[in-house]
């Protein structure tokens, strides 16, 4: 029995910010904190803070410009975080409407009704509650029965989700799965940090996993494999102990940070022996591989694990990047990817949909064009 991708979905918020439009934004901020702590810097007791710019993000990322769920509050030099409405208990929480529309873009491409579905998995980096999980709200929503929970492997959470919901169907526990991954990371961004403040966007995507299709766009999954290694390189210490251990719920460690340089050395190999070792146990030759479908997190880590695994640099079909546009949208990403970048393959070839991030974690899906 094979398991199918039959239709995928993604949902884009209306508001974007360009690299120069959040450049001039944090600039502003530099120049405000340097003068009022001008004493302090003069004298050695504090270090002044340098000033962004669009050729550094862009070489540094390849990012050019980001989705938002909110613009204004970032942008907002007295502010510089997204201001979003709180919801009441009785209205869908934003999570949930993001899942929901990326969802039904995904049960329509799979030509199934919602009502079909057996279970939803909600995977994402970051979940705006403890209880009850955003996914039995979704399934509330879909009119799904069944069952439904959330999950977090941090960028790696859509081929985490995927490989579940694969055990799932070929348990014979559910015949056709959601997997949806809604990612406000703008909500967990300092946009004080130079290092930092340019790194993610705000989208949502969704995925149907089923026994068989119809769908024009199936896609049979071949093999999927998962690997984890503890590294404090990516953190974020935000969670429900802040509060009585009486930490600072506005201190940086509670955003997200990163050593990138060490990220960058380490997940490299880890990433790129994964995949290699995936493709051998299926006997897949890596000239085979029409496509990689890489996390999108940053455009110069991509290219550098493409061309190990390729022997030469990569065609720019052969590795398809939306973080250009999108940013590092977490575990929507390597999904934005598959999603904006498959329609143009053909009976047989086959693909390989690969996240990597925080943990380390890194999950790989390998499939084939029906």
């Amino acid at each position: 029995m094979s398991v199918v991708i039959s239709g995928t979905g993604l949902f884009t918020p209306k508001e974007s910010i360009t690299n120069e439009e959040l450049v001039e934004s944090f600039n502003q901020y530099v120049s405000v904190f340097n003068e009022s702590n001008k004493e302090l810097i003069d004298s050695g007791d504090l270090e002044a803070l340098v000033p962004s710019s669009s050729e550094f993000i862009k070489k540094a990322s390849g990012i050019e410009q980001r989705y938002v769920q909110n613009k204004s509050g970032i942008l907002d030099v007295t502010r510089m975080r997204p201001k979003l409405d709180q919801r009441s208990n009785s209205d869908v929480s934003i999570l949930a409407e993001m899942a929901i529309l990326a969802s039904k873009e995904a049960i329509k491409q799979a030509g199934i009704e919602s009502s079909d579905i057996d279970a939803v998995i909600c995977g994402c980096a970051n979940l705006q509650r403890a209880y009850p999980a955003v996914a039995i709200e979704i399934q509330q929503e879909l009119n799904i029965s069944g069952y439904a929970y959330d999950m977090n492997v941090a960028c790696s959470s859509a081929t985490f989700s995927i490989q579940n919901a694969y055990n799932d169907i070929l348990s014979g526990v559910a015949n056709k799965v959601l997997v949806v991954n809604p990612e406000i990371c703008s909500g967990h961004l300092n946009f004080k940090d130079r290092d930092a403040h340019f790194i993610f966007g705000d989208a949502c995507t969704a995925i149907i996993l089923e026994r068989e299709s119809q769908s024009n766009m199936t896609f049979e999954i071949l093999g999927t494999k998962l690997q984890t290694k503890f590294s404090n390189n990516i953190r974020n210490n935000f969670g429900f102990l802040n509060l009585p251990e009486d930490s600072d719920p506005l201190a940086s460690d509670k955003l997200f940070i990163q050593k990138g340089r060490s990220v960058f050395k380490e997940v490299v190999p880890m990433v790129q022996e994964h995949i290699r070792d995936h493709l051998e146990s299926l006997d897949i030759e890596i000239r085979n591989v029409r496509r990689l479908w890489l996390h999108q997190a940053n455009l110069n880590m991509n290219q550098l694990i493409a061309k190990r695994l390729l022997g030469r640099d990569p065609e720019d079909n052969e590795m398809p990047i939306i973080l250009n546009d999108y940013a590092n949208t977490s575990s929507a990403g390597s999904i934005i990817a598959f999603h904006k970048n498959k329609n143009d393959f053909t009976s047989d070839q086959i693909g390989v949909i690969s996240s990597f991030g925080a943990g380390y974690s890194v999950g790989s899906i390998i499939v084939r064009k029906i």
